[in-house]
């Protein structure tokens, strides 16, 4: 790294040193969160809230067009209750936040935060459902979760989450199997076209599914040091806990029958996707369509004449089309500026000062590559938008691109950890489908399974553990 690099960074740890301290250099500097007094818990700060707003507008719109409506249910939870599902009581225990006291005196019953709320939707929909002319129920609601996790880290494993968990219920297996599909691919078209991070769709193995689900549905994503992340998730309940809920309706024949069941959700930690997919030594590096300001505005010599009332005009000009920004600071220079909303990940910067002014024209400056555009000022708001939507691509493809770079296939188990050591990333190999063999690969490499690809491969004939035949083509990947 030059020299005058190392000065323009030197507030941000080198990313190809030390990843997690980056990561959090960014976080702080690029104002996304901030520490709190609780240990754990972090305040999202309005950067950080309006990627995540943008993340559920989308969202949202995408819910709702499937019939989804949007509700909200209460954050504690009875005892009894959360142990009615025996799997999903299991696999929740270890993080669950109770509440012994209410008001100075001792509850009777204790009372758990909600670390996530199919048993509350269960009693609920047990109480509302009568007639499979009723069905589906298709609820959803914004909300935050408490978990109570070991380690932390802004976005990525916080003890409290925003989130968003969709519980639906549904007349037949057939119905509510293809919901299930469905809000996976709402996920992966979020991913993918407002984040701009590829993603990797399968199944989840029977032991990194959701606790008290039948299958568990992924979009699996890479980060820049080729470790991976869970984007979202969608699970297929069956009758687990409509059975356990008591949720039945009267069926077409006039039968008592359970309805089928559905949860799926994302959360904030999509925040810190964003961060690792695409940040890079200057900081944090926005696709436009999810950057809270598209557009900066950076006026040249605006203690000159005319500079900032060219460049307030400029600004109302492009306000009702692009989010857009003008930093009008006068006690920092222009190029404090431009390294500050760099490290911010703005797309696009406008330089405009006395000549530009007088040439009728603007300088673009992409925060992706660091190119510079001089456009005349009559075409700007076309080329600008022609310009976001190749930015936004361009990162798309930049990181399919390192994706299918860290995706590498083992034929054994030496093979396998040398990949994963070596170059990290996804690793394609057979699986017998014996969990001993999976639970052996997670022990030797560090990496647990990361879903059964829909589009499936043969590799081989043998298991990459055992050596025994196999049918099964499974990515394995190091997580956070």
């Amino acid at each position: 790294m030059s020299k005058n690099n190392k000065e323009f960074v030197k507030d941000i740890t080198n990313i190809d040193e030390n990843f997690a301290q980056w990561y959090t250099d960014i976080v702080l500097k690029a104002e996304l969160a901030d520490y709190t007094d609780v240990k754990g818990f972090v305040a999202i700060r309005p950067y950080g809230y309006a990627i995540w707003e943008n993340i559920q507008n989308y969202a949202d719109k995408k819910f709702k067009e499937h019939g989804v409506k949007n509700v909200s249910m209460p954050v504690l939870i009875p005892e009894s209750l959360l142990n009615k599902e025996k799997a999903h009581v299991e696999g929740f225990a270890p993080e669950v936040a109770w509440v012994t006291m209410g008001g100075g005196e001792k509850l009777e019953e204790r009372l758990c935060i909600r670390p996530t709320s199919e048993t509350i939707f269960s009693t609920m929909y047990s109480k509302w459902l009568n007639s499979w002319r009723d069905l589906p129920y298709l609820y959803n609601q914004w909300c935050s979760v408490l978990r109570w996790e070991k380690e932390t880290r802004p976005f990525l494993r916080s003890r409290e989450f925003l989130w968003q968990e969709g519980h639906t219920i549904h007349e037949t297996q057939e119905d509510a199997e293809q919901f299930t599909a469905d809000m996976l691919e709402v996920y992966a078209d979020l991913i993918e076209n407002l984040l701009a991070i590829p993603v990797l769709k399968g199944r989840k193995t029977k032991k990194e599914q959701f606790a008290g689900a039948d299958a568990t549905y992924t979009v699996e994503t890479l980060m820049h040091d080729g470790r991976a992340l869970q984007g979202g998730t969608s699970h297929y309940l069956g009758q687990n806990f409509t059975k356990a809920f008591d949720i039945k309706f009267q069926n077409r024949n006039g039968e008592s029958e359970y309805a089928y069941q559905t949860s799926w959700g994302i959360s904030t930690r999509l925040i810190g996707a964003v961060i690792m997919a695409h940040g890079d030594n200057r900081g944090l590096k926005l696709p436009p369509y999810v950057a809270p300001i598209q557009v900066v505005i950076v006026p040249i010599a605006q203690e000159k004449e005319n500079v900032l009332e060219e460049a307030n005009k400029l600004y109302s000009k492009l306000a009702s089309k692009f989010r857009t920004k003008l930093d009008d600071r006068d006690n920092y220079s222009a190029g404090y500026k431009f390294n500050d909303w760099e490290m911010r990940g703005v797309p696009v910067r406008i330089e405009m000062g006395p000549r530009d002014i007088e040439n009728k024209q603007v300088v673009l400056v992409r925060r992706d590559n660091s190119e510079k555009i001089i456009v005349k000022m009559e075409e700007l708001e076309e080329k600008l938008q022609e310009l976001l939507d190749t930015i936004q691509k361009d990162m798309y493809n930049a990181c399919k691109k390192r994706m299918e770079e860290k995706t590498t296939v083992a034929l054994n188990m030496e093979e396998l950890k040398k990949n994963l050591d070596e170059n990290q990333g996804f690793v394609k190999t057979m699986w017998c489908g014996d969990q001993a063999c999976e639970d052996k690969v997670k022990e030797v490499t560090g990496a647990p399974s990361r879903c059964i690809p829909f589009e499936q491969e043969h590799l081989s004939d043998t298991c990459v553990c055992c050596g025994k035949p196999a049918k099964t083509m499974v990515v394995w990947g190091r997580q956070y």
